[in-house]
């Protein structure tokens, strides 16, 4: 589950590393509650704030002003030692895919695994059955670049997954994408879903909208203008 209450978000000032009282706000009175077990589209244009919105979700910011509660924990009052093991519930998908070049398809969707100090032996298990789950048999070996546009994000998605996250939030995943590779991506994040992962995911794309609706979070300038 995760609850916004009266959550406002300030950046620090340019050439600062503090806050300052006259910099905007990029996020503003954002209320809402996301059940657990949900699907989100979270839609507006450019600017409107989406990817600093999801960066609170997955705890990469603390809110200037308000209450964010992810999976059952109040960030604000959550000791600091809480953090790493909370954020490890979340997996995160970026546009960008953000895969490392010199690490093969396998090793960068094991990464999250060794990290949290898994054994090799159930790592080689969970990263070769999402290999399967992604579609990439006889990949497992190649590098970034031999890897298509849609593959890296298969990838990437992959790697978000393999840690069976509660919360899976994903920043415009099909936004550099063919239709056919986007319509692939979205019907992964669907099956978590299906699975019981809580999933949010930001889009300009209101054809993918209208071939999976869902309820939606729609911010304009900061502000969450539609929640349903």
């Amino acid at each position: 589950m995760v609850r916004f209450t009266g959550v406002g978000l300030r950046y620090a000032a340019p050439g600062t590393t503090g806050l300052h009282e006259r910099e905007p706000e990029v996020l503003r009175d954002l209320s809402f509650t996301l059940p657990e077990g949900s699907f989100h589209w979270l839609l507006g244009p450019s600017g409107a704030g989406k990817s600093s919105l999801l960066r609170l979700m997955q705890l990469a910011l603390r809110p200037t002003r308000g209450e964010v509660e992810v999976l059952g924990f109040r960030v604000a009052s959550a000791r600091r030692a809480t953090l790493p093991r909370l954020r490890r519930r979340i997996g995160v998908v970026h546009q960008d895919f953000r895969l490392l070049p010199h690490l093969s398809c396998f090793d960068n969707i094991a990464l999250p695994l060794r990290i949290a100090g898994y054994q090799e032996a159930q790592i080689r298990a969970d990263v070769t059955e999402m290999i399967r789950w992604v579609g990439l048999e006889g990949r497992a070996e190649a590098l970034p670049a031999r890897l298509s546009g849609g593959e890296q994000q298969r990838v990437a998605i992959a790697r978000a997954v393999v840690i069976r996250p509660a919360l899976l939030v994903a920043d415009e995943p099909t936004g550099n994408l063919d239709a056919v590779q986007a319509h692939r991506v979205l019907a992964l994040l669907r099956e978590m879903h299906r699975l019981g992962t809580t999933v949010v995911v930001a889009t300009h794309s209101e054809m993918l909208v209208d071939a999976y609706p869902a309820p939606c979070l729609r911010l304009e300038s900061g502000r969450l203008v539609e929640h349903g």
